[in-house]
């Protein structure tokens, strides 16, 4: 997507050939900060420390992270050692382990000498291949826009809630579910975006309002409660979120927060759907409430906020007691009973076991094997 007059990605290689260069999104909205990154130490706190987020960039950057220990060290132990190392930084979203065992995969029948050079490119299609996914996402989540402004009165616009940053931010380009927005903004659809603002770390008042103003996407920041209310007043056409991790049964698990819409959306019988390429469907996984790990993060991302002060400094300030500690769940489950549908690369599935195998019956097929 473009800032300003030039076209971005949110991660690509340095002109040297081998160092990354990423958005580093702790600064935005208020300032657009390129890091270049030559370690896997690097790219493990760039993961961790959420300088990316977002799953699918989350697994590119590990890709990238496997090549540049390949061009360090290309041996077998190495090659498990950053498996390991970058497994870690971040457990709940799928897409890292799927990078990470796509690139030990693809290496570990690979001549050592010939490893550096095979990493690099398997991580550089990895990149092109989320960007097609999102294209794809988009075209498909158009499909819904379209026929909901075809029942709008002429001039009304979709209304459209989002929850955190699924964006192009959170991806190569495109994003999941900004996608289908997007595309419905270059058609010319009418549309109007409530941005939450997604407490604690603010994902949706620092990126995805930041995406909508630099793509001229009408929007409103709203605060995290007030999605229901929206709802119960007729305000809200569709919600329409993105997914760190989906079972092959259709639970959900996306950003804390993401379940309390999904309730709201069922009892204002309005429409709610997910936006995911496929490496985020974890086959292996059918219940996502018992078998999804949670990430638990620091508590002072509850208790600190980021913001720019009247003197145009960025700084940090704390909103509660110092005495009072805070607990951090980073997700929550969506059960498959509460979303409308997924809206995937290959069309859009039902929520349940035999949705998704009808979409991907290879996959599906596979991992039942």
């Amino acid at each position: 997507m473009k800032v300003g007059d030039k076209h971005y990605r949110t991660i690509w290689v340095n002109e040297d050939g081998w160092s990354v260069d990423l958005i580093d999104q702790r600064w935005l909205p208020h300032e657009l900060r390129i890091e270049n990154v030559k370690t896997v130490e690097g790219i493990a706190t760039a993961i961790r420390d959420m300088w990316v987020r977002g799953a699918p960039l989350i697994g590119v950057t590990a890709a990238y992270g496997v090549a540049m220990r390949m061009r360090e060290d290309a041996s077998d132990a190495a090659l498990d050692a950053v498996w390991e190392q970058l497994h870690e930084t971040r457990p709940t979203a799928i897409n890292l382990r799927w990078a990470l065992d796509e690139m030990r995969g693809l290496l570990r029948d690979i001549p050592e000498a010939d490893r550096a050079a095979a990493a690099y490119k398997r991580a550089a299609e990895i990149a092109d291949e989320d960007v097609e996914l999102n294209r794809s996402i988009g075209r498909n989540g158009l499909e819904i826009i379209r026929e909901i402004a075809a029942r709008k009165k002429p001039g009304e616009p979709v209304n459209i809630l989002t929850h955190c940053n699924a964006g192009w931010l959170a991806t190569v380009d495109f994003g999941t579910a900004t996608s289908p927005i997007y595309h419905a903004v270059e058609e010319g659809i009418a549309v109007h975006v409530y941005v939450d603002e997604t407490r604690p770390r603010n994902q949706g008042a620092q990126l995805t309002a930041w995406e909508m103003a630099g793509h001229g996407v009408p929007h409103t920041l709203v605060v995290d409660n007030a999605g229901g209310h929206l709802m119960q007043h007729g305000m809200v056409d569709m919600v329409i979120v993105g997914t760190d991790r989906t079972t092959a049964d259709g639970d959900v698990c996306n950003k804390i927060g993401t379940y309390l819409k999904a309730l709201a959306a069922k009892d204002n019988n309005v429409p709610f759907y997910v936006a995911l390429p496929s490496p985020t469907i974890d086959w292996t996984v059918h219940d996502g409430v018992k078998e999804i790990p949670i990430e638990e993060r620091s508590g002072d991302e509850v208790s600190l906020v980021w913001g720019k002060d009247e003197d145009g400094k960025v700084r940090q300030v704390r909103i509660s007691p110092e005495a009072s500690p805070a607990g951090n769940p980073a997700f929550d489950v969506t059960p498959a009973r509460l979303v409308t549908g997924l809206i995937t690369e290959r069309g859009i599935a039902d929520a349940s076991p035999e949705g998704l195998a009808k979409l991907f019956p290879d996959r599906a097929k596979s991992n039942a094997a």
